[in-house]
């Protein structure tokens, strides 16, 4: 072995929207990866992977002002080199084949993280993709049979910005606040807003709310109860 010689480490972009979550992590990794930003809200994510284009992003689904699925949309486009791997509570196939669906490398659930981060990280920087074993073979048959998704309500058949809507009028936030924050005018919130009524068929904020939180696209904490 050839003295002087450093491997270089990965560079590693964490995003969660608890603190202590992000400080275990940081934990777990800074022995094989850089970690080179920490953020707590998916708008601070994009914003960051644009940034340091790092080569490796942990993300969760249910984050402030942007899910980590749409954020994950968002960087693909962008930074389409960055592996993203996702760390969340959400056990569920259907999340799992969706956040593949978003281009991601990996998916796996905050209770195994500690043993079962490393190898996850390794396994995506060699270009392949783990899935954690306990729902692997479901996700494989959810992908496989996706006709028994139901498609009138899914997230899926919204547009990127009717799910930017749904979240932060989930979250609480005004039409006007959410004009400010995507930059538009009130006026086409407002018909994003009952666009959404119509194609989901609900028929108040309350619902619209209880929604976002159910398809995980807002977590019950920081949803309208």
């Amino acid at each position: 072995m050839h003295e002087g010689i450093t491997i270089k480490k990965p560079r590693l972009l964490m995003a969660d929207d608890h603190s202590i979550m992000l400080a275990g992590l940081r934990k777990l990794v800074e022995g094989t990866c850089e970690v080179v930003g920490a953020v707590e809200d998916g708008r601070a994510l994009v914003e960051a992977a644009e940034r340091l284009r790092p080569d490796l992003i942990l993300v969760d689904i249910s984050m402030p002002l942007l899910n980590g699925m749409d954020a994950a949309r968002q960087i693909k486009k962008s930074v389409p080199d960055a592996k993203l791997v996702f760390l969340t509570m959400h056990a569920s196939p259907v999340f799992a084949t969706e956040a593949l669906q978003a281009g991601a490398s990996g998916y796996l659930l905050k209770q195994s993280a500690a043993s079962e981060l490393p190898q996850a990280i390794d396994t995506v920087l060699k270009g392949q993709t783990y899935l954690t074993p306990t729902i692997t073979r479901p996700v494989l048959e959810s992908m496989v049979n996706q006709k028994s998704t139901d498609l009138k309500k899914s997230l899926m058949q919204l547009t990127p910005r009717q799910r930017e809507v749904l979240q932060l009028l989930a979250e609480g936030k005004s039409p006007k606040d959410i004009a400010v924050l995507l930059n538009l005018s009130v006026k086409t919130v407002d018909f994003h807003k009952m666009r959404l009524m119509e194609q989901l068929d609900l028929h108040s904020t309350l619902a619209l709310a209880k929604y976002a939180i159910a398809e995980g696209l807002v977590s019950a904490e920081t949803g309208l109860s």
